[in-house]
């Protein structure tokens, strides 16, 4: 991985995802987004000013998929592909798409500026620009269970070193 790109709030620990996440956030209104593998390891991030806040939304957020996923096993339905829960003031996104990365996962929280179908639309574009941002990836090796939380702390410090 390379080190973090950040500009104007949003910081990326691949430098790819830059330009297609910053014209989603200013395009959607979303003042949080999180972009991650399906094993909540943060790809980048848009908004947060904490560590710890990427982390547990990265954690719900893949839990989240994951927990729906197997739902949508139990009830021999497809796979769902996005969730919105609608609060008072804000609004969640959650959303997994495929790219030649593998299974990205995006998490977006929206305020009364935008909406869940204004959302929805940017949401289509910005995972078609990420596809085609993406380079060919590189052969990896699988990240193992004992792996997972150097990888993960790999990752935020990437994102919020100083």
């Amino acid at each position: 991985m390379s080190g973090v790109i950040s500009g104007g709030g949003t910081r990326t620990v691949e430098p790819w995802v830059r330009e297609p996440l910053m014209r989603f956030v200013d395009e959607a209104g979303a003042r949080l987004t999180l972009v991650m593998t399906s094993a909540g390891q943060v790809v980048a991030q848009y908004g947060f000013t904490r560590a710890v806040d990427v982390m547990a939304a990265a954690a719900l957020g893949a839990a989240i998929v994951a927990s729906t996923g197997e739902i949508a096993r139990m009830m021999e339905e497809p796979q769902f592909n996005a969730l919105n829960h609608q609060g008072v003031r804000h609004g969640v996104f959650v959303a997994a798409f495929d790219s030649p990365r593998g299974r990205l996962l995006a998490l977006v929280v929206y305020g009364s500026n935008s909406s869940f179908g204004l959302v929805q639309l940017f949401f289509e574009e910005f995972v078609r620009d990420l596809v085609a941002a993406c380079p060919v990836p590189e052969t990896r090796k699988p990240i193992l269970a004992e792996d997972f939380e150097r990888e993960l702390n790999q990752s935020l410090a990437t994102l919020f070193k100083a």
